[in-house]
This record gives C-alpha cells, structure tokens and sequence, in this order.
C-alpha cells in the first residue's frame, strides 16, 4: 500500500458525490460525457485487477467504492439521456 495511492484514491473519491448530486438535481447530460466515465470505469477496474492480483490490502475497496460511485453517475447519465429525449417527443 502507497499512502500517495490512497491519497489519490480518497481526492477522486471526493468529486464523485458531487457529480452524482448534479446529476440527479440537473436530470441533464449537459457537462458529461458517457465515454470518459467509461474510460475511467475501465481505470478503476484495472485498478482493482491489479491489487487483487499483485498487492492485496484495503485499498482494494476503495478502488471498488469508487468504480461504484461512476458507475452510478454513468447509470444517472442513461437516465438523463432517455429523460431528455422524452421531452423532445
């Protein structure tokens, strides 16, 4: 375990509740993008892949509860996409 790793981990981390907030608050994808949380899914994911092989320690879950707080936003993003184009119909 590096503590710059977990220091990394818990900035990241941070930002995530607020963009979830703003996603359920603004029920718009203006401002995201679906690729990006995408590709930083895919990073949390390698992440995980690699202390679960390499180094396990309790950073692992904070790895997991990241990738969970994105996915979240991403689902939010799907949502706000389909609400979206309701209206326009």
């Amino acid at each position: 375990m590096s503590v710059f790793e977990v220091i990394m981990l818990l900035c990241f981390g941070a930002a995530w509740p607020f963009s979830i907030a703003r996603s359920l608050k603004s029920r718009s994808t203006g401002g995201k993008s679906l690729v990006f949380l995408l590709i930083v899914i895919a990073g949390y994911a390698a992440g995980i892949v690699h202390k679960a092989l390499y180094s396990k320690d309790f950073v692992l879950w904070m790895y997991v509860f990241n990738m969970c707080m994105v996915a979240t936003d991403a689902a939010l993003w799907l949502r706000n996409r389909r609400l979206e184009r309701s209206k326009l119909n």
